[in-house]
């Protein structure tokens, strides 16, 4: 029986759904349409979840078995689609389930899982290698049901990092990404630091580079130097996802954040002085329950000084078992209403930044195609440059000119 798995979410979902399809290669199952489907979930957004299960009640009849985030924090989803079987974080365990549901029994077992670094991978993109650092959060936002789907912060020993880095270079892989429920958090559970982590990266031989994923402000903040200095290795893509969530220090406080506005501000103008050309890409919740009139507009005015070249909007959803969840929740119209205006304030912005691109020249690695054809590839920045070509330019670097900009990406040809 043929397998397909269907993935929802993050960098690390991408990850754990490369693991279970290498646990199934590496037993014999063969990949393909109407056979046993995997629909590997996430559940940090309310409207995500929401299209999971619609799709999940589209798929009775069918031979599923739900992984993830969502049976992990919402184990009483398993009383609900009853003719399904569930995983939790436990990936290791997929060959069972898909062997019991080949027999027509049920599979149920949710728990934590084994260091991902430790499974085979059979990648997606075989340009992009997803390498989980760690697992689980050493936060504890009062609005996030992360921490109740993965867990407490356990980093990935280092050596074994880097062994996974080296073998998948020398497989093919020219573009690394680093993934984490925080990046910036890694080690502190165990001697470690991240700049001590990406210096020994840049050290593997071989051409390639690094996107380092999502770091909350609050670890930043105690490596900021170090960071600073080991993201000049050229191996780096200048390229920073940093989350804000508002611009009001009242509701930081309030949601659990652990740093301050001008913390925030502080970070990003240190990247920026060193790396003038660095795409920063950060995320705002609005719509939070304590956030009123006064604190959203602080927000918007925190968007339009730092100028992001990536923004990510959310409303706020309420999440159970989060602290927030105790709180009023504002007026579907209210959070709607600013999600609108943030977008839209963005928007200008995106197409602003991005129409200063036009012009550039220089090198860029095409590591995937193009979403509506030709391919993408990134520059020193990690800018998304569309490029069309009768050639296959897969893994390649070539010289480029920006030609044209939206307000979401770069338009360029070859030079």
């Amino acid at each position: 029986m043929k397998i397909q798995i269907e993935t929802y979410g993050c960098a690390m979902n991408k990850a754990d759904s490369e693991a279970m399809a290498g646990l199934l290669a590496e037993s014999g199952f063969e990949f393909g349409d109407n056979g046993i489907l995997i629909v590997n979930t996430c559940t940090v957004k309310t409207p995500t979840e929401r299209k999971i299960l619609k799709r999940l009640e589209r798929l009775r009849g069918r031979k599923v078995i739900v992984s993830g985030c969502l049976p992990s924090a919402e184990p009483s989803i398993t009383e609900k689609f009853p003719e399904f079987s569930f995983l939790g974080m436990n990936v290791e365990d997929i060959v069972n389930a898909v062997r019991a549901v080949e027999n027509g029994d049920r599979f149920v077992r949710i728990k934590e899982g084994r260091c991902r670094l430790e499974l085979p991978r059979r990648r997606e993109n075989p340009l992009v290698g997803i390498i989980p650092i760690a697992q689980g959060c050493a936060g504890d936002c009062s609005f996030c049901i992360t921490r109740l789907a993965r867990g407490r912060l356990v980093s990935y020993p280092r050596e074994l990092i880097l062994e996974n880095i080296e073998r998948v270079i020398s497989e093919g892989v020219r573009e690394i990404w680093l993934t984490a429920q925080d990046v910036g958090a890694y080690g502190i559970d165990i001697g470690e630091n991240l700049p001590d982590l990406l210096r020994d990266i840049c050290k593997i031989r071989g051409r390639f580079k690094v996107r380092v994923g999502m770091m909350n402000p609050s670890h930043v903040l105690k490596i900021l130097d170090e960071l600073i200095l080991a993201y000049k290795d050229e191996k780096i893509y200048k390229f920073l996802h940093i989350p804000v969530q508002s611009g009001d220090d009242k509701v930081l406080r309030d949601m659990n954040r652990r740093y301050t506005v001008n913390d925030f501000r502080r970070i990003i103008s240190e990247f920026r002085k060193n790396f003038p050309e660095m795409t920063i890409s950060t995320d705002v919740i609005v719509g939070f329950p304590t956030e009123d009139d006064r604190a959203f507009e602080r927000t918007v005015n925190l968007i339009e000084d730092i100028r992001p070249e990536v923004l990510n909007v959310s409303r706020f959803w309420t999440r159970p078992g989060t602290r927030a969840e105790k709180l009023r929740a504002l007026h579907g119209r209210i959070t709607k209403s600013r999600s609108r205006i943030m977008n839209g304030v963005f928007r200008k912005i995106g197409l602003q930044i991005n129409r200063k691109w036009i012009g550039w020249e220089g090198r860029a690695l095409v590591s995937e195609k193009g979403k509506r054809g030709g391919f993408c590839a990134r520059n020193l920045a990690y800018k998304p440059i569309i490029l069309h070509s009768d050639e296959d330019l897969l893994g390649r670097s070539v010289n480029v000119r920006v030609t044209d900009a939206t307000c979401y990406d770069l338009r360029g040809e070859i030079i």
